[in-house]
């Protein structure tokens, strides 16, 4: 059986966590193992991204039946919406391991790497069931994790998450399911295969409008999105850094990957259907999470509403249905997930030397640590978008799509963008910048190796912000794939 690359960047982290879980070693090899399986994936990760030509279909292609009575194969392949979040992974995963380097246990370390893989998987599949097997296989490693290593009433949050994830998906299987019994009975054999389900033609308009509604519930828990947003404050504040990490950075960006992957060609009418619905919930989010986010005392509730926010902009310019809002989506899955990540791993330095993420309860930071007080500003530029960096690339080209959309969609999302600098410059100055007299004595500047592991995110935010092209150039085709042929609007 012949392996590509794509089977070796989804299993060499779960090989490796399931070989460390039985080999009795301690956390210290266990950490530097998963540091090592991430560099492992970054450097297959750049060579696929070198050899990536930008044509509009899937590359890099490997099939292999796994349950073949039933059409169920592995069936993994990509293109440029999945290249963009690939490389996003790739490099976050390993850096951020070493703002993570010190005081996690081996437990910890394992169930990283199986979120790695699970993320990775679920980002490849073009086989329904191989989709929805991967999306499960992220929720038990995220359960342990915030269970065992997370703080104050971590078990309810546990809970609280797994329900709201596990419910949404419970309907998008359903709809799985329902889909591929409804292929074998127009076309008298199975197959679960995202090119064969959206030949479907038989599916009534009841039926189509159900079927949608479920992949977007699931999908709309990840992300999340408003009114499905219930385990957002509870979940982040109690989460360990590492938790969070992974969610704000990759989850649920690959919530809005999914409506793209999946929602998008198979109910390509409901999709246009239900586009001015979802671009005025999104901006609904920008400006409701940011609101929230203005009025937190904590850092850990304000980067969570903040998170949220930055993602409703994301779906209205998904849903905005033309190529600059589009592009600009997908830039900022890319801007955003670094910056926000880059935030919460230096968040969590205040908890390991202040004990604390009360805004007024610190103050002071920049003279403690200075190199710190750098690397944080330029995530919280990237995430305000100032010109230079890829944020402002990126929400500068989903403010044009929008315009191009609606004249008032676009006055909406151009004014509500001031929101998220308001609330950033603001804690910022409060809990960097200004003088206090709380006893934030015991906070130390970051280490070399954890500057390091935050360089590349600094490179790429300003490479993407002065020179995007390097990033456009490979998804372009494939946005006006989707755009033209599938849903067939103009670019």
């Amino acid at each position: 059986m012949d392996i590509g690359i794509l089977s070796y960047i989804i299993f060499t982290p779960m090989v490796a966590a399931f070989v460390l879980m039985v080999l009795k070693v301690d956390a210290k090899t266990t950490r530097n193992f998963a540091f090592f399986t991430g560099i492992v994936v970054l450097l297959l990760s750049a060579k696929l991204f070198l050899d990536f030509r930008p044509v509009s279909y899937m590359q890099f292609i490997e099939y292999h039946p796994w349950i073949e009575s039933y059409g169920i194969s592995y069936y993994v392949g990509i293109d440029g919406f999945s290249l963009v979040i690939l490389i996003l992974i790739a490099v976050l995963v390993p850096f951020g391991y070493l703002l993570l380097w010190e005081g996690r246990t081996k437990g910890y370390w394992i169930s990283m790497m199986l979120i790695e893989s699970g993320m990775l998987g679920t980002l490849f599949s073009l086989d329904l069931m191989l989709f929805y097997f991967f999306w499960e296989t992220m929720v038990l490693p995220v359960f342990l994790i915030i269970g065992m290593f997370g703080h104050g009433e971590k078990v309810f949050s546990t809970l609280k998450f797994t329900i709201y994830t596990i419910s949404g998906s419970l309907f998008m299987l359903i709809a799985i399911l329902y889909l591929g019994i409804s292929f074998h009975n127009e076309f008298d054999l199975w197959s679960f295969q995202l090119i064969d389900i959206a030949k479907i033609t038989i599916l009534s308009p009841t039926e189509k409008f159900w079927l949608f509604w479920a992949f977007m519930l699931a999908f709309a828990v990840k992300i999340p999105l408003f009114p499905f947003h219930g385990w957002l404050l509870e979940t982040y504040k109690n989460a360990p850094t590492g938790g969070v990490f992974l969610l704000s950075s990759f989850m649920a960006k690959l919530g809005v990957y999914g409506v793209i992957r999946f929602v998008m060609p198979i109910f390509p009418e409901l999709f246009k259907e239900y586009s001015s619905l979802f671009v005025w919930l999104g901006l609904f989010d920008l400006v409701y999470f940011g609101i929230a986010a203005l009025m937190q005392d904590d850092l850990k509730k304000m980067f969570a509403y903040s998170s949220a926010s930055h993602l409703g902009f994301i779906v209205a310019g998904i849903f905005a249905l033309n190529e600059y809002a589009m592009l600009g989506a997908l830039f900022l899955i890319i801007a955003h997930a670094m910056a926000t990540g880059g935030i919460f791993l230096l968040a969590g330095k205040f908890r390991t030397y202040i004990g604390t993420f009360k805004i007024d309860k610190l103050g002071g930071i920049a003279q403690k640590a200075p190199l710190f007080t750098i690397f944080f500003a330029v995530m919280l530029l990237s995430i305000v978008g100032l010109p230079g960096t890829n944020g402002f690339v990126a929400e500068f080209m989903i403010v044009l799509g929008i315009f191009k959309r609606s004249f008032s969609m676009g006055f909406v999302s151009a004014t509500t963008v001031i929101v998220a600098a308001s609330f950033m410059f603001w804690m910022f100055q409060r809990a960097i910048l200004q003088d206090t007299k709380n006893d934030t004595s015991n906070m130390e500047d970051l280490k070399l190796y954890e500057a390091i592991g935050l360089l590349p995110i600094v490179i790429i935010i300003v490479v993407m912000g002065v020179y995007p092209d390097i990033f456009t150039v490979k998804i372009e085709p494939t946005i006006y794939y989707y755009l033209h042929d599938i849903l067939k609007v103009g670019v």
